[in-house]
């Protein structure tokens, strides 16, 4: 089984909060910074899944100019880092 740590930044957006992983340009929304940060592991695990089934690559950076830890530092309520475990099956 592999593991893949990432990082995740939640931003206040008006009223809501949103979550995005850089390395994968994943992203999710919440009502609190709780919410989004959980919908942001459960989209980054979908989007890993799918890569992976699909053949895909599944690291796709956001570009660095719409890195909101250079565009929009201020409006950053939580930086973290988490791991996600992959099981690669081969198929004949």
């Amino acid at each position: 089984m592999a593991q893949f740590t990432f990082t995740g930044i939640v931003l206040r957006d008006g009223s809501v909060y949103s979550a995005l992983c850089p390395e994968l340009d994943v992203a999710s929304v919440g009502n609190t910074p709780t919410d989004a940060r959980e919908m942001l592991l459960e989209a980054v695990t979908l989007h890993l899944e799918g890569a992976f089934e699909d053949g895909l690559p599944a690291l796709r950076p956001v570009p660095p100019d719409d890195d909101p830890r250079q565009a929009s530092p201020n409006a950053i309520v939580e930086t973290f880092r988490f791991k996600v475990d992959v099981a690669v099956h081969a198929h004949a």
